[in-house]
């Protein structure tokens, strides 16, 4: 077996989540929709956020063209050329900044291109099922007899109660011990050969000594070991 690598290649997602997503687009749009008058300030709030240098001076530049059409808006039928200016100010903000903030807007919601994986909810799943097992355990210790009817700790029998992932280790045949972490088929044929001898187990303390397991792997087996007698 090839030895596991140190740690997993970092893989750019093509996608963010569809409420990120959503959020990019409508941030990107602004210009746009506010006919520039809003590209300063989307800009800014993208350089507060992200500490970016481009950010920051795109900001600026944006800001100086908002001030200048600023500047110019009264002087509209009072000079000439004034309105030309400023028609010319405001698509700037509103054409160039939109386009601008779209270019940008993955950099600016999704700069590790990992808003895609989503880490959170796979360890709220884990710790999920850590809770679910703590649950059939507490029920196997209180009522071993609707723990079997409920076949907890026996996934290879069709069943509806969610246990976890528990293997009772005192009835699931060998093939379902080779789902406890590091049992191989020698380890569960080994500990069902003892088990038809000394009736079951107590504990994973108590399995590792009787039947010979390295002990290594008794606190991995006794997260996902039920006994129930």
């Amino acid at each position: 077996m090839n030895a596991p690598a140190p740690y997993e290649p970092r893989v750019p997602s093509d996608s963010m989540p569809p409420g990120r997503a959503a959020l990019s687009v409508t941030w990107a749009a602004l210009p746009f929709l506010t006919l520039g008058y809003a590209t300063p300030f989307t800009f800014a709030a993208a350089a507060l956020w992200r500490r970016s240098a481009h950010l920051v001076v795109s900001t600026a530049a944006y800001l100086g063209v908002f001030a200048l059409a600023m500047f110019l808006l009264p002087d509209i039928g009072k000079e000439e050329g004034a309105e030309r200016l400023v028609g010319v100010l405001l698509f700037v903000l509103a054409v160039v900044g939109c386009g601008h903030a779209f270019l940008i807007r993955r950099r600016v919601f999704d700069p590790h291109g990992l808003s895609g994986v989503d880490n959170e909810a796979v360890v709220e799943q884990v710790k999920r099922r850590r809770l679910l097992r703590e649950k059939a355990r507490e029920l196997a210790a209180a009522d071993p007899g609707l723990a079997k009817e409920l076949r907890i700790g026996r996934p290879d029998l069709p069943r509806q109660y969610n246990d976890g992932g528990l293997v009772d280790v005192n009835h699931a045949p060998a093939e379902a011990l080779t789902l406890l972490p590091g049992i191989t088929p020698e380890l569960a044929a080994q500990i069902t050969r003892v088990r038809a001898e000394a009736g079951g187990f107590m504990s994973a303390e108590e399995l590792a000594a009787v039947a010979g397991l390295p002990p290594d792997l008794t606190g991995d087996v006794a997260d996902y070991a039920v006994f129930i007698r």
